[in-house]
């Protein structure tokens, strides 16, 4: 079990003080209190980069090694206003790999494909192509049951997750380095 940064380490020390000693300031979400993390400490999860909808479960690993290394240096060719292909490449991708791969995004991502799960339903419902609930749930229509809260479509934010991974580079990374730098 690996406890992964969904939020680069290497992105994190950049905002590191001085006079924390090489910490950062920093406020926890669930009691809003401050504290001095170092960046090995913050944004990781568990098991976060691995994801078992994949054939390799690891694959976004392959795709941070191209990313991570550059970053610092990418970082400072932005802030001098020195951008080449190589800046924009790990720039974009990091900017992908966030939108991907940390809580946030999986969350964000979730409802869109919850509302289409739920809106197409309803009209298979409607047409037969589901068959009623068992008895313990009363027999009742899968669009009824969605309706008064007995059932909820649930998105698994890995699977999300799996979907981004294998479009980081093709298509999320190209959409971000395909804009005005």
């Amino acid at each position: 079990m690996a406890l992964d940064h969904y939020i680069p380490q290497v992105h994190l020390k950049k905002f590191y003080s001085p006079a924390l000693g090489n910490r950062n300031y920093a406020i926890r979400k669930t009691d809003l209190k401050a504290f001095t993390p170092r960046s090995e400490d913050v944004c990781r999860i568990m098991d976060g980069s691995t994801n078992a909808y994949l054939q390799k479960d690891r694959a976004v690993e392959d795709f941070l090694r191209t990313i991570e290394p550059n970053y610092s240096a990418a970082l400072d060719k932005l802030i001098a206003g020195t951008i080449d292909n190589e800046c924009i490449y790990t720039s974009a991708g990091f900017v992908a790999y966030v939108v991907c791969c940390s809580p946030t995004g999986m969350r964000i991502h979730s409802g869109p494909l919850k509302s289409v799960v739920e809106s197409t339903a309803v009209p298979m419902d409607a047409q037969g192509l589901i068959p009623p609930a068992p008895a313990a749930l009363g027999g009742a229509r899968l669009t009824e049951l969605l309706h008064d809260g007995t059932v909820e479509v649930t998105i698994d934010p890995k699977y999300l997750q799996a979907i981004g991974i294998n479009s980081i580079l093709e298509k999320i990374t190209a959409s971000v380095a395909n804009c005005r730098w």
